[in-house]
């Protein structure tokens, strides 16, 4: 299964805007139900006792049935993943600084796709078809909203079976700032800096306080970013048939002073876009504890007295080894082949290449027998 994503013509926002406002009404309505509910009699509503409470809605709202049936659905399976007894309210005004980007779930039965054209009940809304949607068996799906205003279209398709990866190198990853991946065989994907790069202009257009500049300004921003990461990533995949990435966390680092270098450089979304991708085109993909693979000698395995340690060291690019007299003239790439002998260690492999063709099943079955014998 895979999400494609199509824009939708922009003379048909004034439409979906208001079909977005009555998926809002049904929204909060279900919402302010179960909640009054839950104080009455003290137990959640599920989405089946909830449909006899919205039986008609469809005609009333100018919504598709299975649209109101899909947000019953999304609004009580997210209550219970975050366990909440009642979720946000949707805003529909767009003057408000809280208000929701549009949304409009919908089932395979509501729509029907013809010659570039998506008939949601009586409406037909034009799309640029750039995947060639006739190919695919659509399942579900559902309109969104950018912040700027702008339509598309999400349907989630089963997917072709995609030719399995014939390579056979093997690389380990180290992720960081100044440059977003460093790997072991000397492989750098740079950190365009895409934030930097747009930072004066943005700033001139929030303090005029353009808003719409700088909405574009972001998406911008956000589009060169991932477009760089979807490229970097496609391209380790085809290159390789194992790929070990440190866990360096986002999450922690976004609390300190790099912060914004850590949100600029997108290194979190790159292992999520490999992880992914490994799974698709048959790659394995693993992730290690990368604690001291700097300050680790990637010849000896010991840490001696000359490596860089902590923040403090963080501008020593290049140190050599007193133990065993190695020099390392890139610590990243130093790191980058600490993280691989980790991962092989894991998957209790000492064999960097593998055969060209072999299915991942039958790696990791061979994988096992070895860690028996061992």
């Amino acid at each position: 299964m895979k999400t494609l994503k199509l824009r939708i013509k922009d003379k048909h926002s004034e439409m979906l805007n208001h079909m977005a406002s009555e998926v809002n009404f049904v929204w909060n309505y279900v919402n302010d139900l179960c909640f009054k509910h839950l104080k009455r009699k003290g137990e959640f509503l599920s989405a089946y006792d909830v449909a006899k409470y919205t039986k008609g809605t469809s005609k009333e709202c100018d919504l598709h049935s299975q649209t109101v049936q899909a947000v019953t659905e999304e609004l009580v399976t997210r209550r219970k993943q975050f366990k909440k007894a009642k979720l946000k309210w949707r805003v529909s005004n767009k003057k408000s600084a809280r208000r929701s980007l549009g949304w409009i779930p919908f089932k395979k039965v509501a729509i029907k796709y013809a010659d570039g054209y998506i008939q949601y009940g009586k409406h037909q809304f034009k799309l640029w078809d750039s995947y060639g949607l006739s190919k695919y068996n659509i399942k579900t799906g559902s309109f969104v909203e950018d912040a700027r205003g702008r339509w598309s279209v999400c349907f989630v398709v089963e997917a072709a079976a995609v030719e399995k990866s014939t390579a056979t190198q093997a690389i380990g990853i180290d992720l960081g700032l100044k440059d977003i991946a460093t790997c072991s065989d000397g492989t750098v994907i740079s950190n365009p800096k895409f934030y930097r790069h747009y930072e004066q202009k943005l700033g001139i257009a929030q303090r005029a306080r353009n808003k719409k500049r700088v909405r574009a300004l972001h998406a911008k921003i956000s589009n060169s970013r991932k477009d760089h990461l979807h490229k970097a990533s496609s391209m380790l995949v085809k290159k390789n048939a194992l790929i070990i990435v440190g866990d360096l966390s986002a999450k922690k680092l976004v609390k300190t002073t790099m912060a914004k270098s850590v949100l600029d450089t997108g290194f979190s979304a790159l292992k999520t876009m490999l992880k992914y991708k490994c799974e698709n085109a048959g790659v394995l993909f693993e992730e290690v504890n990368e604690a001291y693979t700097t300050q680790m000698c990637s010849c000896c395995r010991k840490i001696s007295s000359s490596s860089p340690k902590g923040r403090a060291d963080l501008g020593i690019r290049g140190w050599r080894c007193v133990e065993c007299g190695t020099f390392h003239e890139n610590r990243d790439i130093n790191s980058a082949l600490n993280i691989l002998a980790l991962g092989h260690e894991r998957l209790a492999v000492g064999i960097p290449v593998f055969q060209a063709g072999e299915d991942v099943n039958e790696r990791q079955m061979k994988i096992g027998i070895k860690t028996l014998k061992g």
